[in-house]
């Protein structure tokens, strides 16, 4: 008989599509953003700016690469303070449940879109970002409702899933925001941002709507932690005590090992790869001369073929065969990160660019449903939490060390040296027995 997914999956589905769909417009926008600020002045981005100025007059680097190391600055912020927020947000689920946490984190990023609404100048911008980056908890959180309600049957499925709803929300998301920004080159307005935020508030308003009506608690009382800690506040932030698991207290020796293996594999992989991630509408810009429309086009067929992938191949999984997809994600990776550095036509870096969509649209699915299967019911938030702030982490930092290596050598040296170091993930994934 075919295992089929508890309903509640498909809530939290539609939830993600409609948060990451408010979260996406803002990529193809941030260019635009960083020139507005650049322009209108103010004490916090010229200082920003200058700092890198001198790097760049240090270095005798281009200057046009200065764009890279600013906006990996403020690229990394939103995931550093989502590496200390979702821990703790996974911990206090499984005290009080999931439902209460996944409503404060939408009330937490409707309140950094409405700072976007009026964010005329750099300071409010940054906090709009800042308070987006403590509230995004509700991913984290949404992976801890998948585990809740699936077995070994069905929980790759559900993780595929949690990529699909990624995927569609990179096709619309981008697209939706470059249509804004074609918009708003046109409009004389000087607030023409005004229209993108107030659409994804609003987007996040139906969301908690949406949430508060159809989404059923998916972790009952008796199964929850029966208390938080205080004891444990250290370790939600202590990188040390994340890679332990620590937080997932009460787990069998034997299968923390496992966690382990899988929290490193995680970050290694995500550190490598969101730095290439975040640096690749640089290198089209630069190396291309894309505009919005032209990068939004991009992540549109980025995302066409994570969706299919994801909903075609990782869906049909058998259970215990993650491990052997995940180690195929990331054979595919890392040629195709070579392929795209050194693209020097369209058709080279599409060719790239769709091996890129089918290892990323394996890869995290994969070693999400792995980790899942350990702990617990009322281990699973903090399980998923964990290994979602290792994730975060990684996001952290990856792009700023990427955005410095593109700064100094360049695209090609970048995506190769990022390429060979992600060797290491698939040696160590390969290795351990899981």
């Amino acid at each position: 008989m075919k295992s089929r997914l508890n309903p509640a999956a498909w809530v939290m589905f539609t939830s993600l599509v409609i948060d990451l769909i408010g979260f996406t417009i803002i990529l193809p926008l941030m260019p635009k953003l960083l020139d507005h600020y650049s322009l209108t002045g103010g004490a916090s981005i010229s200082f920003l700016e200058s700092t890198v100025k001198t790097l760049q007059e240090t270095l005798n680097i281009p200057e046009k690469f200065n764009s890279v190391m600013t906006g990996g600055v403020l690229g990394s912020l939103f995931s550093f303070l989502q590496f200390l927020a979702s821990p703790l947000a996974g911990c206090l689920s499984d005290c009080y449940g999931r439902k209460p946490a996944l409503l404060v984190s939408m009330v937490g990023i409707a309140a950094s879109y409405a700072l976007w609404v009026v964010s005329d100048n750099f300071i409010l911008f940054v906090l709009a970002r800042a308070v987006g980056g403590i509230s995004k908890a509700n991913v984290s959180l949404a992976t801890a409702v998948m585990a809740d309600i699936t077995d070994s049957a069905t929980r790759a499925k559900a993780m595929a899933l949690v990529g699909v709803a990624f995927a569609i929300g990179f096709i619309i998301g981008p697209v939706t925001g470059a249509a804004f920004s074609a918009w708003g080159i046109d409009s004389n307005e000087g607030n023409w941002w005004f229209w993108p935020a107030m659409f994804s508030l609003t987007l996040t308003v139906i969301n908690f709507g949406f949430l508060s009506v159809f989404f059923k608690e998916s972790l009952p009382k008796e199964k929850r932690a029966k208390s938080l800690q205080l004891s444990q506040t250290w370790n939600l932030v202590n990188p040390v005590s994340l890679f332990k698991f620590q937080l997932a207290d009460g787990i069998s020796k034997k299968d923390l090992e496992k966690l382990k293996v899988l929290g490193r594999v995680y970050f290694l992989f995500l550190f490598l790869f969101s730095g290439l991630e975040y640096t690749l509408t640089f290198l089209t810009h630069l190396r291309f001369n894309y505009n919005a429309a032209q990068q939004g086009k991009m992540l549109l067929f980025i995302g066409l073929l994570m969706a299919f992938f994801q909903g075609g191949l990782v869906r049909r999984v058998k259970p215990g065969k993650e491990k052997m997809l995940a180690l195929i994600g990331l054979g595919v990776i890392i040629p195709s990160f070579v392929v795209v550095g050194l693209s020097n036509s369209a058709t080279a870096l599409y060719f790239g660019l769709a091996l890129y969509s089918l290892g990323s649209a394996i890869v995290i699915p994969c070693l999400t449903a792995m980790t899942a299967a350990y702990g617990r019911a009322d281990q699973k938030g903090a399980v998923i939490g964990t290994l979602r702030s290792l994730g975060a982490l990684a996001r952290a930092f990856g792009p700023l060390l990427s955005s410095f290596v593109f700064f100094v050598f360049g695209a090609g040296p970048c995506y190769c040296i990022g390429a060979v170091g992600l060797i290491l993930p698939f040696v160590l994934l390969r290795q351990s027995p899981l």
